[in-house]
């Protein structure tokens, strides 16, 4: 029989998992399985609903010869925080590859897909942003905001950062939250603040227009957009995406129908072949920042294959702990 496994018992063995030594890693490790042709990735399956705001995915697939696949179900109410309820809910489903079998259902409430896609950005961070970080610009008071926060101090040394939100209350609450954990953060109301201060930005909210110009980045920024994983959100300028010396994506078929690549490849500003997937920047120095100067952009949609890799993660940690 399957095993449920709660949210909390979730939590509780994350706790003894490293992000450093190994959901990192096996992130790391699907991206080059995935840009090398070893996972087995369907197309999405989505539902967007608009009254009220929200959407649906359905990601699922399989790494070849591995011993699981997975199922993900995750959604997201964007009004729900304003009525003081989490905004992400879900499940993820590990069956065993060599006989169907359902395994264990992960009931995360969309936390693993959180975490996640926080190691992700932290791994588009790790080859993209520049060495010397002057301050971390974080666009979105979020869940996500604070774990891509969270996340990218394993991969760079910084202090200063600079958050932006819609309003004060949400910008005081991420300040409470994430100061103590040793950063100087500054709260803006005003997105041009980041850009102009900045030089790793990390956009992670579910806007459908662009929140920073083209005309406000700088030399040197790299930026890392996590937020728009449907064809209506959009959260950069695509000429943003045209200014950039590399955009990477975290995978070409899903970026030419969603995210920030999607947007710039409609209006004719990018080119399919210009872009690169993350694991094959990982796999190859050559494709990574070449310069202090340059403009990078990594845009993620969030892959099956890191949902593979968190799962099998989670269950190898619980049944050594069984």
């Amino acid at each position: 029989m399957a095993i449920l496994v709660s949210i909390q018992q979730i939590k509780e063995v994350l706790k003894n998992i490293d992000p450093v030594e190994v959901i990192i890693p096996l992130i790391e490790e699907g991206f080059v399985a995935y840009s090398h042709g070893r996972v087995v990735v369907p197309p999405i399956g989505e539902m967007i609903f608009e009254d009220p705001p929200g959407d649906a995915h359905i990601k699922y697939g399989y790494i070849k010869g591995d011993d699981y696949y997975v199922v993900k179900i995750a959604s997201g109410f964007y009004e729900k925080t304003r009525i003081g309820r989490a905004m992400g809910h879900g499940l993820m489903l590990l069956f065993s590859q060599k006989n169907g079998e359902l395994v264990c259902v992960l009931h995360d409430e969309a936390y693993l897909t959180n975490i996640r896609t926080a190691a992700a950005g932290a791994i588009a961070a790790k080859y993209l942003a520049p060495q010397k970080v002057r301050r971390v610009g974080i666009i979105g008071a979020g869940i996500q905001g604070r774990m891509q926060l969270g996340y990218l101090r394993f991969v760079r040394e910084f202090k200063d950062v600079i958050l932006w939100g819609i309003n004060s209350q949400e910008l005081d609450a991420y300040k409470r939250d994430m100061a103590p954990l040793g950063f100087n953060i500054h709260t803006t109301l005003y997105r041009e603040e980041v850009a102009s201060n900045c030089n790793v930005i990390v956009t992670c909210t579910p806007s459908k227009k662009p929140l920073l110009q083209v005309d406000q980045i700088q030399k040197g920024t790299h930026i890392t957009a996590v937020g728009a994983d449907t064809p209506e959100k959009q959260e950069l300028d695509a000429a943003i995406l045209k200014k950039a010396d590399r955009v990477v994506v975290d995978s070409i078929s899903q970026c030419l129908l969603r995210g920030e690549t999607f947007h710039a490849l409609q209006q004719g500003l990018v080119k399919k072949e210009n872009l690169v997937e993350l694991g094959m920047v990982i796999a190859n120095k050559n494709l990574r920042r070449a310069s202090e100067a340059e403009i990078t952009v990594a845009d993620l949609t969030g892959v099956a294959v890191q949902d593979i890799q968190i799962s099998k993660a989670v269950w190898k940690a619980l049944k050594e702990k069984a």
